[in-house]
């Protein structure tokens, strides 16, 4: 017979060792589900100001205050969840933009905020650090050559409402701003500019054109940095590329060599040139002179011979003398008694130190005194002076 058959032993039998069913007796039985739950809803009605219910309630009296009681709870946990949502904290790099209805309300700062979701729209950004962006791609330059130029733009967010509500997606307009600028930039710009001395000019270039396209947009990017790496050929032609590169070096560093000996052969030449026109000149003046000098002495002996023949006469004559004893090798012999003198003249040596005087004399000079020479009378004559003292 089962345990909870009718006229069964009950107490014997309950398998869960209670005494006949009864609530609160000495012995335990299994956890009535229906009161604990019937104990959690008096306390919540007793916290939310409802009344508790009475041992004899209805049961649709008790599943209302339940109900309202369940709605509470959930109003409760959506208001929880609600501001966890709504206060927000702003960092000192950080500014935030709220939309209210889906127009511009507010730009906010740093600190502890809040804002009223559905109702607002939040988009918080970092206004203050540095981003950056690389592109690499085949362009075509001036001169109609085909390379690759990589490139890095650095930039920030300067005004974040722009940034916000003027464009969509501006970053992505950044990255086709930056395309267009530099293919603008490198089309206009020899190949040799781009490979060697000219990429600073070009990035400058291609920054200030990319902040006028950003401006123009109201992006709200302001562009800090734009650096031009080393370009290069496609991979296809490089060894082309390397080729015309060593030609052209190889043109460059002619034309150099060429250029200085020319700079230094013409200055060179153009020196002496002008140093023989200077001593042309300073030899004719010379000349000039000497002979000016040689007229006025010869007119001047001429007024003084014309009062003194005699004296005049002697004097040239000791001058004369003197002057080329001077100049020549001699050795004279005397006698004893003080005649018969013998005036021995090396003519090897007057003929030899005679033709190095006529090499270091100007022919100009030799001529003319030469022509001076003959041009003296035959009593101021030293030879002739000489050979009637031989007689």
């Amino acid at each position: 017979m089962a345990w909870n058959e009718p006229g069964g032993n009950s107490n014997n039998q309950d398998p869960w060792g209670g005494g006949g069913g009864r609530r609160g007796g000495d012995q335990k039985g299994p956890p009535d589900l229906d009161e604990a739950f019937r104990k959690l809803q008096d306390s919540l009605n007793g916290m939310f100001g409802g009344k508790k219910r009475g041992s004899g309630g209805g049961a649709g009296g008790a599943g209302k205050r339940g109900g309202f009681g369940l709605v509470w709870i959930a109003l409760v946990v959506l208001l929880a969840v609600w501001l966890f949502n709504a206060i927000y904290i702003v960092d000192e790099q950080e500014q935030a933009v709220v939309l209210r209805f889906g127009k511009y309300h507010e730009t906010v700062g740093p600190g502890l905020n809040i804002y009223f979701p559905p109702i607002d729209k939040k988009f918080q950004e970092n206004v203050t650090r540095e981003r950056s962006y690389t592109k690499q791609g085949q362009m075509l330059t001036e001169d109609e050559n085909i390379i690759e130029v990589p490139l890095t733009v650095q930039y920030k967010i300067s005004d974040l409402q722009s940034f916000v509500l003027n464009v969509d997606q501006p970053e992505v307009s950044l990255q086709h701003a930056t395309d267009s600028a530099v293919r603008h930039v490198v089309g206009s710009t020899a190949m040799d500019q781009v490979l060697t001395e000219g990429r600073e000019a070009m990035a400058a270039e291609v920054k200030e054109r990319l902040q006028r396209f950003l401006d123009n947009y109201g992006t709200g990017i302001i562009v800090t940095q734009v650096n031009l790496q080393s370009a290069a050929a496609p991979r296809e032609v490089q060894e082309a590329f390397d080729d015309v590169i060593r030609a052209r070096e190889d043109e460059q560093r002619e034309k150099n060599q060429a250029e200085s000996y020319a700079n230094g052969v013409i200055p060179e030449a153009r020196g002496q040139a002008q140093r023989m026109l200077e001593e042309a000149a300073g030899y004719r003046d010379a000349v000039i002179s000497r002979a000016q000098g040689e007229a006025d002495r010869f007119s001047k002996l001429v007024a003084e011979y014309s009062k003194a023949p005699d004296v005049t006469r002697e004097r040239l004559y000791l001058e004369t003398m003197q002057e080329v004893m001077s100049n020549t090798s001699k050795v004279m012999v005397t006698g004893e008694s003080g005649q018969n003198n013998l005036l021995y003249l090396p003519l090897d040596k007057m003929i030899n130190s005679r033709g190095a005087a006529s090499n270091a004399t100007p022919p100009g000079m030799a001529s003319g005194a030469a022509s001076q020479a003959t041009r003296l009378p035959p009593e101021l004559d030293p030879r002739e002076v000489r050979t009637r003292e031989s007689r």
